[in-house]
């Protein structure tokens, strides 16, 4: 056996390693132990949205999708961002937000519909900012995100 041969049959043997051990480490980000906690069941699905978002309608049928989320808080104080799997029926999705929470006090600040549609409400001093996707047969998506009305917005300088 020359010297390429057993340089290359070492980098070869050093390359399998390495990638053995990227994937048991990548194996143990995944562990069941680091997945949220709060409300998250064995199947990834939200167990009691009420737990994680207080009094906030969800169209019926509606799946959170927790790794996609980022939710601060709980309870009807909560900020971040909820991903919302609602199935086939964008249309009635569409309908639901629209007219069920101007029925609990949520203010219409904008609405814009087509495949892409997106919603701005207010109550008191929280914004809500839903971002609805039609997927057609592959099921539809909403991103709603929850934040303070008045903000401190900082406006960046010029170096």
């Amino acid at each position: 056996m020359n010297t390429m041969q057993r340089i290359s049959g070492a980098l070869r043997g050093g390359l399998l390693a390495l990638s053995a051990f990227c994937a048991l480490g990548l194996a143990g980000c995944a562990s069941p132990g680091s997945s949220p906690s709060v409300g998250v069941g064995p199947d990834g699905k939200v167990q009691n949205p009420v737990q994680l978002l207080g009094q906030l309608p969800l169209p019926p049928g509606s799946i959170i999708r927790a790794d996609q989320s980022l939710i601060i808080g709980a309870g009807d104080n909560w900020v971040g961002r909820v991903v919302l799997d609602v199935g086939r029926d964008f249309d009635a999705a569409y309908r639901f937000f629209l007219e069920t929470y101007p029925a609990q006090g949520w203010t219409v600040v904008s609405a814009v519909r087509g495949k892409n549609s997106f919603m701005v409400m207010t109550r008191q001093e929280r914004t809500a900012t839903l971002e609805m996707v039609d997927g057609g047969m592959m099921g539809s998506n909403v991103s709603l995100t929850m934040a303070p009305r008045n903000a401190a917005v900082m406006v960046p300088k010029k170096p």
